[in-house]
């Protein structure tokens, strides 16, 4: 009886099944785990999930599986509608939020949708699995970042003939000539140039990235924890949408945080309610009074330039800061490897998530081969595009891009925070000061566009590689769906922005549809060419206390107890309505306030209902974009309109 029952402990010890998410978050709280391991047990997949498919009847689908025709026409009708979106909030605040959980949430419900549709009428379907869902995420995902990352809010409108003529045509350096009015053939051009080059730039990195040193990547986390989440057998996550013509900014404000919406009323009422007053009572003494208030020598002048300030401040920093944690964490990194001497044992799920992961990798030589192919391309294109970019900037470009790819992507996994415009913003100083007052203008915004372009695809695409890795996704179909999704957003991102601006007054200072980053990345690459004599009188005092402000803000935010930091605004968020104007910060101010009742009132619903409201809003306003612009290609005004102007 002994020898038998030792013999059942023996086996019960060797064959214990796979800890439970339970087991592994009080393992992980006794050990005192940081942040891989947690968001590592976060999404573990046990019993309900895929890897208990795996482990039983079910099997992880082959990579092809996972690409299908019915998602990659999901990923369209999604990409598309977001696409609409992030152009209006890049054309008229230039802040677009972060809308990952919100366009998960209209794919789960256009996949849910299509399948139940097609139920209805007989038609058998298989379900969607989450690798599926994963593979659309990203499709989509890639789709609309063209839209808010390439540039049509920003550095490519900023070469259009009407920005060149607010930024001064009499300022040295803004040059005649200039200038490119947009155009649906060389924008898509422009972008298949340099959108490409990203994605395989850090191929050869992703398992250092994610199974080496294990980064979190919030952002690609909780899209998995959403993802799993959809696709549990304790029910399905269901969501209300509320649609309204008018409210993006509600909506865009129920999902940014309170701080981010504070620090935008803060920077309104300083600039709008307290110095543009003031300063406009100094015409004539500041600046000349007869000249244009649009013009870059009277107060449109500190509006730009203050905003710079606050803008390169904080981006000062956390470049410097990032650049330095990425390093410290890197040099931490390899102390802890040589002096660790055993390892621990990973879970089953672990195990299974990274025989997964690298089971259908790409070739570094494909991947080298990639890089070189369509750097070469771009080394051909763009001078032709851009006759002031000469090849060799494209070169040294691409020869720099992979170590700040790396920079970036490494910065985005501990951080969550995408660093790619502040590297554009150093290509574009360096490339107008290099190119200098003939050719700098239009050098520093193409090679700004390259940079950024190229660093922020690699980050994006290491994000997508952590939901692959957490949801049993193939890397390989996560690389060909990010290509697909980046092939339609460099059709689908031009036909956008020509929508809008063929149908409305795009770019005008005094309208609804500022572009304001137009205006600053121009004057930027103006200032990177001649220096500071661009500004008119006292603005550079003003800019460095805005500079040093900005500068101080972050270190506030940094060594101050939490519970006091916290409340520190945040400058680049101020910095937006200097240069917009006050009555965004006023609707992104309702959604937050909106968002603080409802946590008071039943914190739990608030929760899970709150993305889905916000996505309501925003997509409602989204589909009204289609009506409101053909209307306004054919010049008819709404019915009923109503305004309030001055009696006298």
């Amino acid at each position: 009886m002994k020898q038998e029952r030792r013999r059942r402990q023996h086996q019960h010890r060797h064959h214990r099944p796979p800890p439970s998410r339970l087991e592994l978050a009080m393992a992980h709280a006794r050990d005192g785990g940081g942040h891989e391991e947690g968001a590592e047990a976060a999404v573990c997949l046990d019993g309900d999930s895929e890897a208990g498919e795996a482990r039983g009847a079910g099997r992880v689908p082959p990579w092809r599986d996972q690409l299908t025709a019915r998602g990659m026409v999901a990923s369209l009708a999604v990409g598309a509608m977001y696409s609409v979106i992030v152009m209006k909030l890049a054309l008229t605040t230039g802040l677009v939020p972060t809308l990952n959980v919100s366009a998960a949430l209209i794919a789960f419900v256009i996949l849910r949708g299509w399948t139940q549709a097609l139920a209805r009428f007989g038609v058998a379907t298989r379900p969607f699995t989450r690798q599926e869902y994963t593979v659309v995420q990203t499709c989509a995902v890639a789709c609309y970042s063209i839209a808010t990352g390439g540039g049509f809010g920003s550095f490519l409108l900023g070469l259009n003939k009407r920005t060149y003529e607010l930024a001064g045509e009499e300022t040295e350096g803004n040059v005649p000539g200039s200038y490119k009015e947009p155009g649906i053939g060389w924008m898509t051009g422009f972008l298949f140039a340099v959108s490409f080059v990203g994605i395989v730039a850090l191929i050869p990195l992703r398992k250092i990235m994610v199974i080496d040193y294990k980064l979190t990547y919030p952002s690609g986390t909780a899209t998995a924890v959403l993802i799993n989440g959809f696709h549990t057998t304790h029910g399905d996550a269901t969501a209300n949408f509320f649609f309204d013509f008018s409210l993006t900014y509600v909506g865009a404000g129920m999902i940014c945080s309170h701080l981010v919406n504070l620090s935008l009323l803060l920077g309104a009422l300083l600039s709008w309610g307290i110095m543009w007053p003031l300063i406009s009572d100094l015409k004539g003494d500041w600046y000349p009074a007869d000249m244009k208030e649009s013009s870059m020598r009277s107060l449109q002048g500190y509006k730009a330039f203050i905003c710079i300030a606050l803008i390169l401040g904080d981006g000062l920093y956390n470049f410097v800061k990032i650049v330095a944690f990425t390093v410290k964490s890197l040099l931490d990194r390899s102390r802890l490897k040589n002096a660790k001497k055993e390892e621990d044992m990973p879970v089953l799920d672990e195990i299974q998530r990274n025989e997964v992961f690298t089971k259908d990798s790409i070739p570094n030589w494909l991947a080298y081969s990639g890089y070189l192919a369509l750097s070469v391309v771009a080394v051909f294109a763009i001078p032709l595009m851009f006759h002031e970019m000469k090849w060799y900037y494209v070169i040294i470009a691409y020869l720099l891009a992979p170590a700040l790819g790396f920079c970036n992507a490494y910065g985005a996994g501990l951080t969550d925070i995408n660093m790619a415009y502040n590297y554009g913003k150093v290509a574009l100083f360096i490339l107008a000061a290099w190119a200098g007052k003939d050719s700098g203008v239009v050098a520093g915004l193409v090679g700004c566009g390259l940079v950024k372009s190229l660093v922020s695809i690699s980050a994006d695409l290491m994000h997508d590689f952590k939901t692959g890795h957490l949801t049993l996704t193939s890397p390989r179909s996560m690389i060909i769906a990010q290509a697909i999704g980046t092939a339609m957003g460099c059709v689908i991102g031009p036909l956008t922005f020509f929508l809008f601006y063929k149908a409305f007054d795009i770019g005008n200072p005094d309208g609804y549809w500022k572009a304001p980053y137009a205006l600053v990345y121009r004057n930027m690459a103006i200032l990177g060419v001649q220096g500071f004599s661009a500004l008119p009188k006292h603005c550079l005092h003003l800019c460095y206390g805005f500079f040093g402000f900005a500068v101080a803000a972050n270190l506030m935010r940094d060594l101050l107890p939490p519970k006091y930091g916290k409340w520190v605004p945040l400058p680049m968020a101020m910095g937006v309505p200097f240069l917009v104007g006050a009555s965004f910060a006023i609707d992104m101010c309702v959604g937050s306030l909106i968002v603080f009742i409802w946590h008071m009132i039943d914190r739990s619903k608030a929760s899970l209902m709150v993305p889905a409201v916000a996505s309501g809003l925003i997509c409602g306003d989204g589909l009204w974009i289609f009506p409101e612009s053909l209307l306004a290609l054919f010049k008819i005004n709404p019915p009923l309109c109503m305004a309030f102007r001055p009696s006298h």
